[in-house]
């Protein structure tokens, strides 16, 4: 059957290099397609690769060529995802000379096998093939919506296959263009898929900021706006100690929505400055993702830092000073280890205070809350008596009565 094909095709390209008519000749083009596609097993293959390769043979016409392959990329979804793959991948391979004359063809077959291989969970597969449309150097205008949609599609392919690198370079790309389009469903996808990228790369304060921008959009679902709140709430747990995470934890302990999250009691306990135990963990470390649950430099898991540091900054409000061996008690760590990230938070500037090594002693500074508050109500005070010498220079009487009547 496919010999017989051949024999078709071949009587076709020379109708076509012939001056035959184009309408004649694509409709033939299109019935040989059609029972092709009505074939079975390895002999539809071979008779689609058959197709291919005679109708991309420049004795074709490229005006015929163009069509016909449209129509052919959209015969794709008819087969077999197996099937459709082998198809797919001759058919690139054999376009690869010639890609600049079939671009668009080549996009829409690249996203039917990026589609295909997104089924079989193969992340990275997928994504490559997306990686090959020339979004930016090819010949064709691409619209600014499919680039955005396809760099968005390309990051989070990537982010499922765990490589945050990869999705962060394309997110990139999306950035440039997120904001020439009106499209807001994809304007909310980028805004989630870059949540995630700032997540996966542990820049988890920025990352909670975002989901918490997105738990508000309407436009979104409520389980998917809850979801949102809930890796916003994870993710300033997870962020390292300071005055951002500070404030990130007062927006959301005043969000009503947050107490009927699980790690409500975490949070509760962050912001009001309370000791965190290893016990109290354990439900939460239960909804981490795996990139969440790496392990840090030093040898501790991402939470365990986080807590570790959050216990320090209370400890902090709690004591003057603390020996090494009791902090380290107190924060469930070794002594030395405690010395270190208290050391590494005082020189960062997250927490006031010095380290005295000779004594084994670290040393806390309490901000200067009550001076600096003395110094703002002197400051009112001397503006207000100010405005009242003004007042007793420009209308003398008045001041005099109003003083009588106070007596």
């Amino acid at each position: 059957m496919a010999a017989a094909v051949k024999q078709q095709l071949a009587l076709l390209a020379n109708q076509s290099h012939s001056g035959g008519s184009h309408k004649d000749v694509t409709e033939k083009y299109k019935g040989i397609l059609r029972s092709i596609i009505q074939m079975s097993g390895e002999e539809r293959v071979a008779s689609l690769q058959a197709f291919v390769e005679a109708l991309i043979n420049e004795n074709v016409s490229l005006v015929i060529s163009r069509q016909i392959l449209s129509d052919f990329s959209a015969q794709l979804e008819h087969l077999s995802d197996p099937d459709a793959k082998a198809v797919a991948h001759f058919t690139l391979e054999k376009i690869h000379t010639r890609v600049i004359s079939f671009e668009e063809q080549v996009a829409a077959i690249r996203q039917y096998l990026a589609r295909i291989f997104e089924r079989e969970q193969s992340w990275r597969e997928a994504a490559n093939v997306l990686v090959g449309i020339p979004l930016e150097t090819g010949q064709k205008q691409y619209s600014t919506d499919y680039k955005l949609e396809t760099y968005l599609k390309i990051a989070r392919l990537y982010l499922e296959d765990d490589d945050a690198v990869q999705a962060e370079a394309f997110i990139n790309r999306a950035s440039i263009l997120q904001a020439d389009t009106k499209n807001e469903e994809l304007q909310i996808h980028y805004k989630a898929c870059y949540a995630r990228v700032l997540d996966f790369r542990r820049k988890f304060i920025e990352a909670a900021q975002r989901y918490n921008e997105l738990s508000y959009k309407t436009i979104i679902a409520e389980d998917e706006r809850l979801t949102a709140l809930k890796n916003a709430l994870i993710c300033t747990i997870l962020a390292s100690a300071g005055q951002q995470r500070s404030r990130m934890l007062a927006t959301l302990f005043k969000d009503e929505r947050c107490q009927q999250l699980s790690a409500f009691h975490i949070l509760e306990k962050m912001y009001l400055d309370r000791i965190i135990r290893s016990s109290d963990l354990q439900e939460f470390e239960g909804m981490l993702l795996p990139h969440q649950k790496a392990i840090t430099a030093d040898g501790s898991t991402i939470v365990d830092r986080a807590v570790i540091e959050h216990n320090l900054l209370s400890a902090s409000k709690l004591y003057n000073n603390i020996s090494f061996t009791e902090l380290g008690a107190l924060l469930e760590i070794p002594p030395a280890k405690a010395e270190k990230i208290a050391s590494q938070m005082i020189t960062e500037g997250r927490m006031n205070g010095y380290v005295d090594q000779i004594d084994s002693i670290v040393h806390f500074e309490a901000r200067e809350t009550l001076p600096m508050w003395d110094r703002q109500i002197q400051s009112l005070c001397f503006q207000v008596n100010n405005i009242i010498e003004k007042i007793s220079q420009t209308s003398p009487d008045w001041f005099a009565k109003a003083m009588e009547s106070q007596q």
